[in-house]
Formats: structure tokens, sequence, C-alpha cells
């Protein structure tokens, strides 16, 4: 007769961590703080002052000069990009029945995951409202002339 192991017990359980669980609470509470910062971003772009026709140069130098944009775009770039990453991550989890095309296309995921967060962090933490060789017309006004 075989004898059927005994699964993990409960103290076990609670002893290791749920990364399964600790993606999926992530994915709801991102998913809201992803609406909110995005409608934000949308209404401020599109519906106050002049509405799209305003946006050129001396509108996105003037919101890059703001710390509170700044914090705001940096944490709509990351949150967007590892929410976007968590999802691709659980359909290759679903998908990919191979073990390892599965693990390479994980570690491809968060490479590239990774690289576009760091390109996208140099643009917003880079970004000189006041460019050198900039036509005064494009500045914003607290440029210097």
């Amino acid at each position: 007769m075989e004898t059927i192991e005994y699964p993990r017990s409960a103290a076990a359980a609670k002893n290791s961590t749920n990364w399964e669980r600790i993606g999926w609470a992530f994915m709801r509470v991102s998913g809201v703080l992803l609406v909110i910062l995005i409608f934000g971003h949308l209404f401020t772009n599109l519906m106050v002052g002049q509405g799209v026709a305003a946006i050129d140069f001396a509108f996105v130098a003037g919101k890059m000069a703001d710390p509170f944009w700044v914090v705001w775009d940096t944490l709509m770039l990351v949150l967007a990009f590892i929410h976007g990453a968590n999802g691709m991550r659980t359909i290759i989890n679903d998908y990919v029945s191979k073990a390892s095309t599965r693990r390479a296309l994980q570690v491809t995921l968060f490479i590239v995951t990774t690289v576009l967060i760091v390109l996208g962090l140099l643009v917003i933490y880079t970004f000189d409202p006041c460019p050198a060789n900039g036509a005064a017309e494009n500045l914003p006004s607290f440029c210097p002339a």
C-alpha cells in the first residue's frame, strides 16, 4: 500500500509568504490608484485652462518644474508598469506550461519592465524645463531669457 504525503500544515503555511495573494492585493490597490492618477492627469491636461490647445513644451516644462507633478507622474509611471507586468506575469503563468519557457518569459518581462521604468524615471528626473538653446517663445515664463 502506497503512502500519501500530508499537505503542508497550516502552521507552515502561516510562516511562508504568499506572493500570489500579495500580487492579487497589489493589482486591486494599484488599479484604484491608477484610475485616480490617470483621470487626474487627463483632467489637468485636457480640461483645465485652454485644454489640449495649450499643451506645448512650455506647458510640460511648467508641470515638470513642480515637485507635485513630478511625484504624480512618477507614481503613475511606476504603478502602471508594475501593474501591467504583474498582469503579464499572471498570463504567462496561466498559459505557458513548459517550466523553462515560462521562466525565460518571466525573466525577460522583468528585464523589459525594469529598463522601461528606469528610462521613464530618467525622463522625469532629468527633464530640463529651461534648455540652454531653447527659443524664448517656447519656454515657460519662469525661464531666464
